[in-house]
């Protein structure tokens, strides 16, 4: 398959190989949870186009669908987060069209790529390949999954505007994908990136979390766990009083401005840091992304006023404002768990992996019956999954008695 790939270098293989084997040792879950349905070859014949990240825990559900007889099409799901040497080792397996450092024409092309071998599913991070294949009336496909709040979001408006043309499975909506994955997952993830990015102390450092849906709850948590002192901006009054609640000081972006050192973003929406409230900041204020896209911070306008940007360090560029101050933006404002670290670890993506799976197995029996909607994940799908995980982590727990099951049901005490 290499030969059909677009990847920076077939010789990463072996390295990918064994980042694959040790995310593989740390994903139970998923792969415990797959056997069954690969050993009946649930997916026999199915073409998948997939969307993700390209890293070391994404080549493990790879790995689950093309043994479960999926035939697989892979692209990025983020110009800066593919992993070469993940992409490479896939590449001997699969269609592979993902390489870090891609332009925003690369990286449309790649997903372009993906549809043009007339995929039957569709297996989504943020709503880029959902977009596309509408975009382009691809024909033939039965129906997908979506891995993200983002790309749930605009599924949802693209559904309430009468556009979905197909079933989807909202996995993002599963609690054993979105209290995990979104609060551990990303809350350590986006920590480890700006760690790795800046070489900086956090403990006493004035970070300011931008959102405190599940993921800026994770990244609070975190941070302040870290030793930091966290200010939380939100606009939800009862995110707002939650945040306030669990101990945050919680204020405006404008008065958060000029009081924080370290910005990061988590709200999936536009603009909220916005240009003017980046010229508030201090002298060497950091900025970064935990949000899909890469417009959480108001980049385009920071760099289009910037007297000079320079890297600084990998992954860090120093931007130079107008009146004299410095500002610090990782990853080019794109997520930075991702674009400056490794992304989630496998222990919490075997959850969100296996939910993914399980929604590729679903579309595949039930599509016909299924109307143009985004779904989501039932709750025998959620225990099977958690229940998979605990096995995976070796922890045991009981079950409600027939009495209990009963009292339960009943309104007599």
């Amino acid at each position: 398959m290499v030969r059909l790939s677009e990847i920076a270098s077939p010789k990463l293989s072996a390295e990918g190989e064994r980042s694959f084997r040790w995310a593989e040792a740390h994903m139970g879950a998923l792969t415990t949870l797959a056997a069954d349905y690969v050993s009946s070859k649930a997916l026999s014949g199915v073409k998948l186009g997939v969307c993700l990240h390209v890293t070391k825990e994404t080549s493990v559900l790879v790995d689950a669908l093309l043994e479960a007889g999926a035939e697989v099409t892979l692209a990025g799901a983020n110009p800066l987060s593919t992993q070469d040497d993940i992409a490479a080792f896939l590449a001997e397996r699969a269609e592979v069209h993902a390489w870090r450092g891609q332009t925003a024409k690369e990286y449309n092309s790649c997903i372009d790529k993906v549809l043009r071998t007339r995929p039957a599913q569709l297996i989504d991070d943020g709503g880029d390949l959902h977009v596309a294949a509408h975009e382009h009336k691809t024909r033939g496909i039965a129906g997908g999954s979506e891995e993200t709040t983002t790309g749930v979001v605009r599924l949802r408006a693209m559904e309430s505007e009468g556009l979905l043309a197909y079933p989807v499975i909202a996995v993002n909506d599963a609690k054993t994908k979105f209290m995990f994955d979104n609060r551990y997952g990303t809350g350590q993830s986006t920590l480890d990136g700006i760690m790795r990015a800046t070489a900086l102390l956090l403990a006493g450092r004035h970070i300011v979390v931008v959102g405190y849906g599940w993921v800026g709850k994770g990244v609070a948590m975190r941070a302040r766990g870290m030793g930091a002192i966290v200010t939380v901006v939100e606009v939800d009054p009862v995110r707002a009083l939650e945040a306030h609640l669990e101990g945050y000081d919680v204020t405006s972006i404008e008065k958060a401005a000029t009081l924080g050192e370290l910005f990061i973003t988590a709200t999936g929406q536009k603009d909220v840091i916005p240009y003017d409230a980046i010229e508030l900041m201090r002298d060497g204020a950091i900025l970064a992304n935990a949000g899909h896209f890469d417009v959480e911070i108001d980049v385009a306008t920071l760099l289009s006023r910037a007297k000079s940007v320079r890297e600084t360090r990998p992954n860090v560029d120093e931007v130079a404002l107008p009146r004299g101050k410095k500002v610090y933006l990782i990853g080019k404002g794109r997520i930075a768990n991702l674009v400056a670290a490794e992304g989630h670890p496998p222990e919490v993506m075997q959850m969100s992996f296996a939910n993914q799976f399980l929604a590729a197995v679903k579309i595949r029996r039930e599509a016909k019956s299924l109307e143009p909607k985004v779904y989501g994940v039932s709750s025998e799908a959620e225990d099977e999954v958690a229940r998979s995980a605990l096995k995976s982590m070796g922890i045991a727990i009981g079950e409600q008695t027939g009495v209990q099951r009963k009292y339960a049901k009943s309104w007599k005490v």
